[in-house]
């Protein structure tokens, strides 16, 4: 457990990490700190950061399940202690993470007599399980166990969209959200004109409460960017006959926009938003690189320094750079990028 000492800063807005724990493999816990904040702004912070991570967040979970020989849910396969609900309880508690887009398929092949766990699940190779302990079934007798499983990753819950048996498939509803709880509270000084926020965090650990503040926030000014996009016009909105609508737009030719105009802008277009493949997108995180900001000030030598980056890599970050915003990264170090 890593604790520090809160230091109350009076000038410049900055948020801290006060206090960070991993209780088990499936619980990790983080408190923060945000100051100096003006009289209600901590509240409207709290608020909408709290909405942001119990439900901006995507998760990955098993959303279903084909079983060998069940006739439904409530069958008891011969040889094997437990029931098909209870297998399927079982496996709607492993905790996955990954960087999987949209649905892949995994795969259980077991041959009796043993205990089944998590750790016997065939992943596919982005994809991984948080506490491998998990307990799935018990098999008595010298039987097969064949289960196909269907992952998904998303956002919130879904409930069973299909029948609950259908061609010896079951579905299940899946909680994909990997914030199980936040706590805020609001501390007041300074004559009760300033505050500091305190946010409490509780993960299933498929990720830390640090990157779940992260992406909670960086969903948040995704959510704006619309706003920062609007063109500065004066319109008279009071006249409705010389009302101009908004038309429909796509994210890079607005983006592209913003780039010539404000510099700031940038720090709100996230590296996820550019369709990069997952390895490249893992390996610029890995080195801290969130924002387009953060890669166009890296040069083409700096990408290459990245473990497991090759010169393809960077020629298909070259090239969506080009094709999206009509910009380059320079060659060598010490160039970084300017307006």
């Amino acid at each position: 457990m890593v604790r520090e000492k809160v230091a109350v800063s009076t000038r410049t807005l900055k948020w801290k990490c006060v206090e960070s724990r991993t209780d088990s493999k499936r619980l990790s816990y983080g408190r923060f700190i945000l100051s100096p904040l003006m009289k209600g702004q901590a509240d409207t912070i709290a608020i909408a950061m709290r909405r942001a991570l119990l439900s901006e967040i995507e998760g990955t979970c098993i959303t279903r399940v084909t079983f060998q020989n069940a006739s439904h849910e409530y069958s008891i396969i011969a040889g094997i202690q437990e029931s098909v609900h209870d297998i399927l309880m079982n496996l709607k508690e492993i905790v996955l993470k990954s960087n999987l887009y949209g649905t892949c398929d995994a795969s259980l092949y077991i041959k009796g007599p043993r205990y089944v766990t998590a750790q016997d699940i065939i992943l596919p190779p982005h994809v991984e399980i948080v506490d491998s302990t998990q307990h799935i079934a018990s098999l008595t007798e010298p039987i097969n166990l064949c289960i196909g499983l269907k992952i998904e990753r998303n956002r919130g819950y879904l409930i069973k969209a299909h029948p609950p048996f259908q061609n010896e498939t079951y579905s299940l509803d899946a909680v994909f959200m990997p914030v199980l709880n936040v706590n805020h509270s609001i501390y007041s000084y300074g004559n009760e004109k300033k505050e500091i926020l305190f946010l409490e965090i509780w993960t299933n650990g498929s990720l830390t409460p640090k990157e779940a503040l992260h992406e909670a926030a960086q969903n948040l000014m995704d959510l704006f960017i619309p706003f920062l996009q609007m063109e500065e016009e004066n319109l008279n909105l009071e006249d409705a006959e010389h009302q101009i609508p908004f038309s429909p737009f796509t994210f890079y030719d607005k983006v592209s926009k913003l780039i010539k105009k404000k510099k700031r802008s940038l720090k709100s277009i996230f590296i996820d938003q550019l369709a990069f493949p997952p390895k490249i997108y893992n390996c610029l995180t890995k080195s801290n690189i969130f924002t387009l900001l953060d890669l166009l000030n890296k040069s083409q030598e700096d990408l290459l320094k990245i473990e497991h980056f090759h010169i393809e890599d960077v020629k298909q970050i070259l090239g969506i750079l080009e094709k999206n915003f009509a910009l380059d990264l320079p060659k060598k170090k010490g160039s970084p990028f300017f307006f």
